[in-house]
């Protein structure tokens, strides 16, 4: 399983490098990054991490979306034109696969919308976890059945757990066997720390203060 950082920052991708297969960022992660100009904000992220580096397209229709989507494809070589689940989005991920220009279909909210993300030759589709679970559905489970329909259909898309939440959500997400999950920095971090490890330090740091 690849796992990404969810981040536009700098310092972030430098700290998490060697735990990271890539990253993935979004308009609202790049606003509070503050940078002045995102484009060489994400290329400079592009030269830190070997994997792919999802950068999400602002425009909203299909002509400015597909011109957008291959300015951006060009900032560095590991790029992967970040794309919504809509009817415009989906046309322009068949379009830019057909170019070999890899794709993450984002904001993914049902199955169906995973099948035409396939179809269209998505490289990533991103089911989000958490914000269904927002607005009272499982999350989890519709990882489970866009898994599953790729399975049987033989679909070559990967499967990129997306607005993971907890720690909970990683593990369920692993054991279903996603491809990929992009994490914040902080549920990352919180996958290296346990009371118990903390303690167990502790104790053998007393036990060799006893000897001496």
């Amino acid at each position: 399983m690849e796992i990404f950082l969810d981040t536009a920052s700098i310092e972030d991708v430098v700290f998490w490098e060697s735990f990271i297969d890539g990253v993935t960022t979004n308009p609202s992660l790049i606003a509070k990054s503050g940078a002045e100009d995102y484009e060489v904000l994400v290329k400079e992220i592009c030269q830190l991490v070997r994997g792919p580096v999802s950068l999400e397209v602002l425009s909203e229709k299909y002509e400015t979306m597909l011109t957008e989507g291959r300015r951006i494809a060009k900032i560095n070589s590991n790029i992967c034109v970040k794309l919504p689940c809509t009817f415009d989005g989906l046309r322009v991920c068949k379009e830019l696969s057909l170019e070999g220009i890899s794709t993450n279909m984002t904001l993914c909210f049902s199955s169906a919308q995973a099948l035409l993300a396939a179809k269209c030759g998505a490289t990533y589709v991103s089911p989000f976890v958490g914000r269904l679970e927002d607005v009272g559905h499982d999350g989890i489970h519709l990882l489970e059945e866009v898994l599953d329909l790729y399975n049987q259909q033989g679909y070559e898309t990967r499967v990129l757990a997306a607005s993971i939440r907890s720690l909970q959500h990683v593990i369920q997400a692993a054991m279903l066997g996603v491809d990929a999950i992009t994490l914040p920095p902080l549920i990352l971090r919180q996958c290296f720390e346990h009371p118990l490890t903390w303690k167990g330090l502790e104790i053998f740091a007393n036990d060799l203060k006893k000897r001496k």
